[in-house]
């Protein structure tokens, strides 16, 4: 597992990343059922233009995914301007994505990007066994290849989905207690 510490915390936001299929909602509601904080499915903020077009098999522009990245970033910003700790579930591909998701933050909290990261082969079994969601998973090799490696910049905690969700979900929580502790000895 890698990570990025900025010595910044208090009420973090949790944008858990990835390509469709990599455990985003599961491993999300695992996390903000342990620790009380809000969850927003970032799925459920996609304008319906944008689901019909990833339900026939087309990828998503940067021109169709920029109104979906402002209205998560609102949320982050008035959960940060709030003083409220929260998680939503993003893709969060590009850099550039990324970026604008953590503009939301304001001084005293943070934004952390987990990427749950893991092979090809990995989540593709996973996209074809799962029948409840928009996303066909013809669309996983243009994700692969639209995913930008986070950078050593990046407030961020990566983390492979090999093990299961409950288990990813602790090691996230470790490395989040980790972070808190470091920042109260400053």
């Amino acid at each position: 597992m890698a990570s990025q510490t900025t010595g910044r915390a208090h009420h973090p936001v949790l944008v858990v990343m990835g390509v469709s299929g990599s455990g985003k909602s599961t491993v999300a509601g695992i996390l903000a059922g342990a620790l009380k904080w809000d969850l927003q499915e970032g799925d459920d903020l996609h304008p319906d233009a944008n689901v019909a077009k990833m339900a026939s098999g087309q990828p998503l522009t940067d021109e169709d995914r920029w109104p979906w990245l402002d209205v998560i970033a609102e949320w982050i910003t008035d959960h940060t301007t709030t003083g409220r700790s929260g998680i939503v579930t993003c893709s969060a591909l590009k850099r550039t994505y990324r970026d604008v998701l953590a503009a939301g933050s304001r001084e005293g909290a943070e934004v952390i990007f987990v990427h749950l990261a893991g092979t090809k082969d990995r989540i593709s079994g996973r996209l074809n066994a799962r029948m409840d969601h928009f996303m066909p998973s013809s669309l996983l090799d243009t994700q692969i290849s639209t995913l930008e490696p986070l950078g050593d910049d990046e407030n961020s905690i990566v983390v492979d989905i090999g093990p299961p969700p409950t288990k990813i979900a602790e090691r996230i929580l470790l490395e989040l207690e980790k972070r808190a502790g470091m920042s109260e000895s400053h």
